[in-house]
């Protein structure tokens, strides 16, 4: 008669996984520290892949061990991707079949993306809710299948502030029910902002290589100026928005946030082009797209010649003496020595219309439910089905939504919008005109090749005529909270910006790991 094994042979089997398990962190961590793979840059691991010091499989192992051991404290990523290491495998493979030239940059590198962009695999795409766990999407998102065919590897989904920060009013950024709240590696009592939090949070503490994420009005821009990376906001259009959990299709876009221009850069390379599932957009935006892509403006004197724009009132408004202050004055001088030429103390017309009266909330509340219910109705399986499910999904599960604390008056605002009226057609044309005579007269009067702000206090201008920024590190505060500096353009100008902001990035170097300040 068969007998169970006795209690002492399971212990001595889980403590030889844990011992076996140790073994591998310990030799993930010997290995990191030989090749410094914190803080590597792309082209630094593609370096490390040729010269057969590193495999796509022993990096995606070090990443994924930053995740098991930071993530708790940070809350940057929501899920790992179960098929990680052999999409690693796989590029380990294709590497020794394929002669170097012929693979992308992105070939074989561990990238994280915001949990509003799907993917048709394992993973969940959920925008940071509970409602949408267990559903299926149809296909990848444009974006993720440009990924994937340049042979990345698809890591993980990083966490955002839930809804890209639109169901409340109230929410805190960073936080969403899946994950939690994210904290700010620099400072953990600081705000991650949001709504692409995780991603900046990640690639702040070295727990990818690359990320994307989605900006509406400030979402790529302000986490990363506060986490102390690299974001680009392309001109709308220029990648694809198909397969993103929408907020307002006007405005909408997806970038990359890395830790350099030059990986910035490169992401968008692979993901910008003409995507028939959102085929309006990037058919229009795909004009701006350079022969021979954007890698060819990283250049180090990329800042000579050109004319940039500073409006004092009420950008710069800081208090004398302070970091932030001293720091930009400081660049400012920096840009000159460069070679550029600046243009001090214009005015933005219309600038309090614009954050004040501007017309983008009630156009954003009509956008966001009519794409919302387009985009549930259109996934395979799916708990909610539209809008009105979402707000009934969230009442019957108040706690784990924490709808007590936060709320979702911007959800209930929505729902009782009716499609696009006159009032939002308005809305629009009133956008469209503050643009006109706003920014875009300001950078053609001053013939100015971009427009230099602090942190993200520029993106609603940005974010209604759909023009493209890119934020670099620039500096910490007093309490060690990185703050970033902002150069934007006209629609198609980032050839001119990554010009801009690789020049500006090598001049100064700012970018440091994070000291997880408590």
């Amino acid at each position: 008669m068969a007998t169970d094994p006795p209690l002492a042979f399971y212990q001595s089997r889980v403590l030889l996984i844990l011992i076996a398990t140790e073994l591998v962190e310990r030799r993930t961590v010997a290995l990191a520290q030989a090749l410094s793979l914190e803080e590597a840059s792309a082209r630094d691991l593609q370096l490390a892949f040729r010269q057969n010091k590193l495999t796509s499989r022993q990096l995606t192992k070090f990443y994924l061990y930053r995740i098991r051991r930071l993530n708790p404290l940070l809350g940057g990523v929501i899920e790992v991707n179960p098929d990680a290491l052999r999409q690693a495998d796989r590029a380990d493979r294709e590497r020794k079949a394929k002669p170097y030239g012929l693979l992308s940059v992105l070939h074989g590198i561990p990238v994280l993306l915001k949990d509003n962009i799907a993917t048709k695999d394992k993973m969940n795409t959920t925008a940071g809710s509970f409602a949408l766990l267990g559903s299926v999407v149809p296909r990848d998102a444009g974006v993720v299948a440009r990924l994937r065919s340049a042979g990345a590897v698809l890591l993980g989904k990083a966490s955002l502030s839930e809804w890209a920060h639109y169901r409340s009013s109230g929410d805190l950024s960073g936080w969403c029910a899946r994950s939690g709240q994210g904290k700010n590696p620099y400072n953990l009592s600081a705000s991650p902002c949001g709504s692409s939090s995780g991603s900046a949070i990640c690639m702040a503490a070295n727990m990818g290589a690359v990320s994307l994420g989605t900006e509406t009005d400030g979402s790529i821009l302000c986490p990363s100026s506060s986490n102390s990376v690299v974001g680009i906001k392309p001109t709308v259009g220029l990648t694809s928005r198909s397969g993103v959990v929408p907020l307002a299709p006007r405005q909408d876009t997806v970038g990359p946030m890395c830790r350099t221009v030059a990986d910035a850069v490169n992401v968008l390379d692979v993901i910008a082009g003409f995507d028939p599932f959102d085929a309006e957009a990037t058919r229009e935006a795909s004009k701006y797209i350079p022969s021979g892509g954007y890698k060819q403006f990283l250049k180090a004197d990329g800042l000579k010649g050109k004319r940039l724009g500073i409006v004092r009132n009420p950008y710069f408004d800081y208090r004398s003496g302070s970091l932030v202050a001293k720091a930009f004055e400081s660049h400012f001088n920096t840009l000159r020595k460069q070679g550029a030429v600046l243009l001090d103390h214009l005015e933005l017309a219309n600038i309090n219309e614009i954050y004040s009266d501007s017309g983008e909330d009630l156009a954003m509340s009509a956008e966001f439910k009519l794409a919302l219910n387009t985009y549930l109705r259109d996934l395979v399986v799916s708990p909610v089905r539209s809008l009105a499910d979402v707000i009934a999904f969230n009442n019957e599960h108040k706690h784990a939504e924490k709808i007590d604390e936060y709320g979702q008056d911007l959800f209930l605002a929505a729902q009782a919008t009716n499609g696009i009226d006159e009032a939002v057609k308005s809305a629009w044309q009133n956008m469209d005109r503050l643009s006109r005579d706003g920014f875009e007269k300001l950078m053609r009067q001053n013939k100015l090749d971009a427009l230099v702000t602090p942190k993200s206090r520029v993106s609603q201008v940005l974010a209604i005529g759909g023009f493209p920024g890119i934020s670099v590190p620039a500096g910490y505060d007093e309490n060690g909270v990185p703050f970033g500096i902002c150069f934007g353009g006209l629609r198609g100008s980032e050839p001119t910006l990554i010009e801009i902001a690789y020049g500006f990035e090598q001049a100064t170097k700012i970018r440091r790991p994070p000291s997880f300040r408590r």
